[in-house]
């Protein structure tokens, strides 16, 4: 005698809701994202815990801004609409510091922390490409050199200290001003010291250089780099930063 089929699997479960012959299928419910309040307010929070003074600034900037609205209404004898358009500039005002002092709160954050300086090439402008990886790596200091193509040429920044720094950039000038001996090749030293260049300024450095390739030679020049492969002798994916060196095989040598 045959077996019957697995009740189990031939018939719907009994706390399965129901549905009817015509009925769609419920969509599933999707992940709200914060409102833009709320993100506002977390912006807020954060830039406060590292620059305390950003509640005065802001208040100083919207009753600045409100007060000239207030006095040219004034003398135009209608200071009621002067206050109608001063206060949401005044508020336009305050957010435009909030903006400025949370971008330098969240450098000062990841300042000293490898990989900061790629994280301030993520902040470029449209025109740019990055890598999110460096383009050379000690693994023992963790100096680290990143890149970045745009109509100036080719930017290296570099991550360490300079007389430490000095031998990756140099070693990836040579190799760049090899393959690419028409474009130019930038170097810019993040940090504090002489000469260097602070995390919330690599992106204004860059942009007031001088422009000296078009679009397309842009994307030639990413493509002719790419071809090349990655120079790091590590898989892709593998966080360079933890990477060490195999002292079996280099004995086995």
């Amino acid at each position: 005698m045959a077996k019957s089929p697995d009740s189990s699997n031939s018939t719907p479960s009994a706390d399965a809701p129901k549905r009817g012959l015509f009925q769609r299928k419920p969509k599933e419910a999707k992940a709200k994202k914060p409102s833009q309040l709320k993100q506002i307010a977390e912006v807020f929070k954060m830039t406060r815990r590292n620059d305390p003074q950003v509640v005065w600034i802001m208040v100083l900037a919207f009753l600045a801004v409100v007060a000239v609205a207030f006095l040219i209404g004034f003398l135009l004898e209608n200071w009621v609409t002067g206050l109608i358009i001063g206060i949401p500039l005044g508020l336009l005002a305050a957010v435009f510091i909030l903006s400025r002092r949370a971008e330098r709160a969240a450098f000062a954050q990841i300042e000293n922390q490898p990989g900061a300086s790629g994280a301030a090439l993520g902040t470029l402008r449209r025109g740019w490409i990055t890598q999110d990886q460096p383009v050379a790596v000690n693994p023992r200091t963790q100096d680290a050199v990143f890149m970045a193509i745009g109509r100036p040429g080719v930017v290296l920044v570099s991550e360490g200290p300079s007389h430490r720094v000095k031998t990756l950039v140099d070693g990836e000038r040579k190799r760049l001003t090899r393959i690419l001996p028409n474009v130019s090749v930038h170097v810019i030293e993040s940090g504090r010291g002489e000469g260097q260049v602070p995390l919330n300024q690599i992106a204004k450095t860059m942009g007031k250089m001088k422009k000296e390739l078009t679009k397309v030679e842009v994307n030639a020049v990413s493509k002719r780099i790419n071809s090349l492969g990655n120079r790091l002798p590590i898989p892709k994916g593998i966080d360079p930063y933890k990477a060490r060196p195999d002292r079996k095989a280099a004995r086995g040598r």
